[in-house]
């Protein structure tokens, strides 16, 4: 479908599922369950790291996200496997007469880690974007996820001026909530100017990670550059980053800079960037 393609204009409305699940066996994580329904699949899964790392990529439906598409992910780690989910590429969210919609739940089991690390949601002017994701984490369960949108497209000078986009984000451990987030920014709405919003800045991305870090960890982390505002808080049990910046490729930049730094300490292991990063 063209960039400016009017809502729903030869576009059927898709209806996608995928549902992903991961184990752990001697000392390697296996997918063992793969369902798809619909435009949203996984390619083959990798182990750039040795077996102990799953990783897959989620490929969205192609030409982008239209009114009226539903996108339903539900991702599950068993006890003790590791599984990293990435993205080709930006997801795209179209301009639309009606809302479309992503939910996803992550379920991590206890010994398991989950990174969810996708590349940006560019949101166009005129979309109408809703987003919820739950994340349950069980005893031990580890989790490093992130998230990156623009609302309009900054490289083409499009601003977010017309449409709708809300998030919601749940994160629970041994069903205590752990993070409770919602966000509803309106097209043209003064907050995305304002300094107490998006202070001028069409990109926002955010960091959250399970975990506690010591004090000369905490400031390495918020001494990094960032082409931007960015900040990094502790939580209990809880690492949380912001930033806001001129363009997505910016606050990805500086996210992964923050996961380099802190997948050691967090999750015991070096950061080996996915390849697909570097396409």
């Amino acid at each position: 479908m063209p960039m400016n393609a009017p809502a729903n204009l030869f576009h059927p409305a898709w209806h996608a599922e995928l549902e992903l699940a991961y184990a752990r066996f001697g000392d390697g994580t296996r997918p063992v369950k793969r369902r798809h329904l619909g435009p949203l699949r996984v390619q083959k899964h990798l182990y750039a790291e040795g077996p102990e790392v799953c990783q897959h990529i989620v490929v969205h439906p192609p030409g982008g996200i239209a009114g009226g598409d539903t996108l339903d992910l539900d991702i599950h780690a068993g006890g003790n496997a590791w599984a990293q989910l990435t993205s080709p590429g930006a997801a795209k969210w179209y301009r639309a007469a009606c809302p479309a919609r992503q939910s996803l739940r992550i379920r991590v089991e206890p010994g398991a880690t989950l990174e969810w690390l996708p590349q940006e949601t560019i949101v166009f002017s005129g979309a109408q974007t809703e987003l919820h994701t739950e994340i349950d984490l069980t005893g031990d369960a580890r989790l490093f996820y992130w998230d990156v949108v623009a609302l309009g497209r900054p490289a083409s000078g499009e601003r977010f001026n017309q449409g709708r986009f809300s998030a919601a984000l749940d994160i629970r451990r041994d069903g205590r909530r752990l993070w409770h987030e919602r966000q509803r920014i309106e097209g043209g709405d003064r907050l995305l100017d304002s300094p107490i919003g998006l202070a001028g800045q069409p990109v926002m991305a955010t960091l959250i990670a399970s975990g506690q870090l010591d004090a000369e960890l905490l400031e390495a982390c918020r001494a990094l550059p960032c082409q931007g505002r960015g900040n990094l808080t502790q939580l209990p049990g809880l690492v949380v980053a912001r930033c806001l910046a001129a363009e997505a490729l910016h606050a990805r930049a500086w996210l992964i800079e923050l996961w380099r730094l802190l997948r050691p300490a967090l999750l015991g292991r070096e950061a080996v960037p996915p390849r697909i990063w570097s396409t």
